[in-house]
């Protein structure tokens, strides 16, 4: 365990928590209430396995929230902005959680299992408080609860071999975005070809946490031959695929247009959801500021532990919320919420880094394989 690791009785361990310390664990954070591995090796060893070789997480952090009943459909409807009819049983779809002002509450990953069941497999907030309050006055009949589920993630353009192994050989075609409940050695998974890296990547929740320890280790042997290496989430990575991280770049205080994550929202119709007369006022009204793609010059630059400060000639305008260097582009990439008149492209600001102002440009995002053709491969 490393040295400076002071657990807590109010923080929960992943199911994996044994497994990842024997592996080499040396950093966690904390998510959700439970600590989260946040290092292995150094963030560059860690980004280079993820985009050559294959990778393992421990996302048990990503608490699920289960919606069951009757009335699943149509509750779980009522939290998001984003149409759930044509959502497929097996389907899954990246949704927004908005409350009463249309700001951003979460931005889970919804998968369906069933008729009258869905998961939202969620980012760092109190959102089965949130869902559990809403249910109570919802007036239908659901059951919110949170089930018996430990996530992984495995990313990486070796992954589809290892989940082929995993799961007896023979073709492994899951679509983008899609799900299948089954078994690994007799442990009852789902899995989802989804992840936080916009590489071929798949997420395998695991469905009795007894079997933690078993299935971790199963996976890092059946994956020996793929080069699999241990990794906690990287920053590098879903910073150039475009992917926010919710309470670091996006909160309840943003909405969605803010956000760029209008694409998300449906608000034609009769459908009724928490938010939709904020957002539809928003739409009308439009925003006054916006989250844009950054370079950030100078030296390499070490992911930001706070908001910088953007500064024009009048003082203080906007904030970068994350930044971090990318070995592969070769410069410092990161978001920055700014007002409209500083927003468009080429806008050249500074930033107050930890060593002094650097130079600030506005570009597009996402910084590589926009089209995210990397994890959409068959």
């Amino acid at each position: 365990m490393p040295s400076n690791f002071v657990p807590s009785p109010r923080i929960r361990k992943s199911p994996y928590f044994d497994a990842t310390i024997r592996y080499g664990a040396t950093a966690f954070s904390v998510y959700n209430r439970t600590y989260l591995p946040f290092g292995y090796a150094d963030p560059e060893t860690e980004f280079w396995n993820i985009v050559r070789h294959v990778t393992l997480w421990d996302v048990a952090a990503q608490r699920i929230v289960e919606i069951s009943g009757p009335d699943a459909l149509a509750f779980t409807s009522l939290l998001t902005p984003r149409d759930l009819t044509t959502c497929a049983i097996g389907q899954c779809k990246y949704v927004l959680i908005t409350n009463t002002d249309g700001g951003i509450v979460n931005d889970p990953v919804l998968l369906r299992l069933a008729e009258d069941r869905f998961w939202l497999s969620r980012a760092d907030s109190d959102l089965l408080l949130w869902t559990q309050g809403i249910a109570v006055y919802a007036g239908l009949d659901v059951s919110v609860a949170e089930p018996d589920v430990a996530a992984l993630q495995l990313q990486g353009p070796k992954s589809r071999a290892v989940m082929q192994d995993l799961l007896g050989g023979g073709d492994f075609p899951l679509a983008y975005f899609a799900m299948i409940e089954t078994e690994i050695d007799g442990i009852p998974v789902v899995v989802s070809r989804t992840g936080w890296t916009a590489e071929l990547g798949y997420e395998i929740y695991l469905r009795d946490s007894a079997r933690a320890d078993e299935i971790w280790g199963r996976i890092m042997a059946v994956g020996a031959d793929h080069d699999i290496a241990p990794a906690g989430p990287s920053r590098i990575r879903r910073i150039e695929a475009g992917i926010y991280d919710y309470g670091v770049d996006i909160d309840a205080t943003t909405n969605p247009f803010e956000a760029g994550l209008e694409w998300a929202l449906h608000l034609d119709g009769d459908r009724d959801f928490v938010g939709k007369a904020a957002l539809k006022r928003i739409a009308a009204e439009g925003v006054t500021r916006k989250m844009v793609g950054v370079e950030v010059g100078g030296a390499p630059l070490v992911y930001n532990g706070e908001p910088l400060p953007v500064m024009s000639a009048a003082g203080r305008i906007g904030t970068v919320t994350s930044c971090v260097y990318s070995p592969r582009l070769e410069k410092n990439i990161g978001y920055a919420m700014l007002p409209l008149a500083d927003a468009e492209l080429g806008t050249e600001r500074t930033v107050e880094s930890p060593d002094g102002p650097r130079a600030l440009t506005v570009v597009e995002k996402p910084f590589f394989d926009p089209q995210k053709t990397l994890a959409r491969k068959s």
